[in-house]
């Protein structure tokens, strides 16, 4: 009879190894959806005056959908609708690139509020996230729209 296997070694990633795992989903995600799942990266920025970054928006285009990663607007430039401008300018990008819907999440701290104004509807909220806040999950489709 031969002795079991040992039990496998858990340790932290390296930055290298994260790569590895994203790889290999990446590989098993297009071997079940092939192209469908196609990620197309769409990043926006808003410079000020003197060229440095003062508004931007990191998102991706995956699976038909616009994912909204992050969206910053600096204290200073607040109020321009600087916010509303990345995000309509991202939802025709991402239809331009075949997305059909957007989603996005926010935190209670945030900008739910904005969300909603832009058309955005609540799809899922996580109480206590952090404890005492709730982070809110956003959609909108974007075809029709």
């Amino acid at each position: 009879m031969t002795a079991p296997a040992p039990p496998p070694r858990i340790e932290p990633a390296t930055a290298d190894d994260a790569t590895a795992v994203f790889a290999g989903l990446r590989a098993f995600n297009d071997a079940a959806c092939g192209s469908a799942l196609d990620d197309q990266p769409l990043h926006r920025v808003i410079r000020d005056a003197q060229g440095r970054p003062c508004a931007g928006l990191v998102a991706d285009v995956y699976g038909g959908w616009l994912m909204v990663h992050a969206l910053w607007v600096d204290a200073s430039q607040r109020g321009r609708r600087l916010g509303q401008a990345l995000l309509a300018d991202a939802e025709r990008q991402a239809l331009a690139m075949g997305a059909h819907s957007a989603m996005l999440d926010t935190f209670s701290w945030q900008a739910e509020g904005f969300y909603l104004k832009q058309g955005y509807e609540i799809f899922g909220r996580l109480e206590d996230f952090p404890p005492g806040h709730h982070r809110t999950y956003l959609r909108k489709r974007l075809i029709g729209a």
